[in-house]
């Protein structure tokens, strides 16, 4: 009997060992930015890109989230994702820099994705990508644009425009909105019925959705505004919301197709993020590895632009979508990525951006952090 005892303990211990030595490992990975996995914007559009990679390839991948939205939080995590066996980390957003900037040199034999930053500093007095780095950003003026331009061809005047946080992804992409809605109206010959007054157009220092961000929505449909651009992440989930107790109310979605997620999203200004974390998982493990620089995603490669669905417009069609779409390809049109391009582009139409009745003023619409 003891015998048996004794060979029951030397096989539990062998079995527990082997599940030790059994432990996954995850060979991609990725670090959620502020926000949760299913934020329907941001982290779940990258995310989705990396679960399609690895899915299809038969890879592990997890994504790991950070106690809070700090840089030695990031690190922590990242480092995580290195003990846990990452060859390939994912970064999704600008909050990421200063953590793979010092991460990229702890571990020079984990390749890192940095989408919408680059490498820097918390100073911002030294940028340096590594040769084991990759990072990625977005015409996101041309996207704004392209709603913009969608928006006012449908007959919609009265625009808004909230953003998360005033750093250059999003001040990109209210610039190009703003462009597109004006180059709209020239074509349409209603110049001076268009606006993003003064009163409409506010950063809200936070992606997160609020009861205050609805109220500040709501005041604005009620104003009259027909239309809000929110560049704001979760925060949009609010002004949907807003949207959704009034009548004839819209908004456009921003950085992934947010039509499915509310009936009252008419477009959004999309980024490919989803498919630049694939392209680059591919390259990675097609051994084409391409670090060190930055690549840039725009409509020359399909990587920015609005969702191939037009059903929640009155008139605008695909059509017309299609020809402003090749004039940015073709270079007859550039949209605007910052405030002074901004204020040229619509002198060049007539506009005078200046007025607070068309536009805020520079240091509203051009602030900085």
């Amino acid at each position: 009997m003891k015998r048996i005892l004794k060979l029951l303990a030397i096989g539990s211990l062998a079995v527990g060992m082997v599940a030790c030595g059994g432990k996954t490992t995850y060979e991609i990975a990725m670090i959620t930015d502020i926000g949760s996995i299913d934020d329907k914007s941001f982290n779940q559009g990258t995310w989705e890109g990396v679960k399609k990679y690895a899915d299809e390839k038969k890879i592990d991948a997890k994504y790991y989230k950070p106690t809070d939205g700090t840089t030695s939080s990031y690190v922590s995590a990242i480092n995580l994702a290195v003990e846990g066996g990452a060859k390939i980390i994912v970064c999704p957003g600008y909050l990421f820099e200063e953590a793979v900037y010092i991460s990229q040199t702890a571990h020079p034999d984990v390749k890192f994705v940095l989408i919408d930053g680059e490498p820097h500093t918390a100073d911002y007095s030294d940028y340096k990508t590594e040769e084991n780095t990759l990072p990625i950003l977005f015409a996101e003026e041309q996207s704004g644009f392209l709603a913009g331009y969608a928006i006012v061809k449908d007959g919609f005047e009265k625009l808004g425009f909230t953003g998360g946080l005033p750093v250059p992804a999003v001040k990109r992409f209210g610039f190009g909105y703003v462009a597109g809605a004006f180059y709209a109206a020239e074509e349409l010959g209603v110049l001076e019925d268009v606006s993003v007054a003064d009163t409409h157009f506010e950063y809200l220092m936070s992606f997160d959705p609020s009861d205050t961000v609805k109220s500040l929505a709501s005041g604005w449909f009620n104003s009259g505004v027909e239309v809000i651009f929110s560049a704001a992440g979760g925060a949009g989930n609010s002004v949907m919301s807003a949207a959704s107790e009034q009548t004839s109310k819209w908004v456009v979605g921003v950085d992934v197709n947010q039509i499915p997620q509310s009936e009252y999203v008419i477009t959004s200004a999309m980024k490919q993020i989803g498919t630049a974390a694939y392209d680059a998982l591919t390259d990675f493990y097609n051994d084409a590895w391409d670090g060190g620089e930055t690549l840039h995603y725009s409509v020359t490669n399909d990587g920015v632009g609005i969702p191939d669905d037009f059903s929640r417009f009155n008139t605008f069609s695909k059509d017309a979508y299609d020809a402003m779409f090749a004039k940015l390809v073709n270079g007859a049109v550039v949209a605007p990525d910052t405030y002074d391009e901004l204020e040229t582009f619509c002198s060049a139409l007539g506009v005078d951006i200046s007025d607070a009745n068309v536009f805020p003023t520079k240091e509203k619409a051009d602030m900085s952090l």
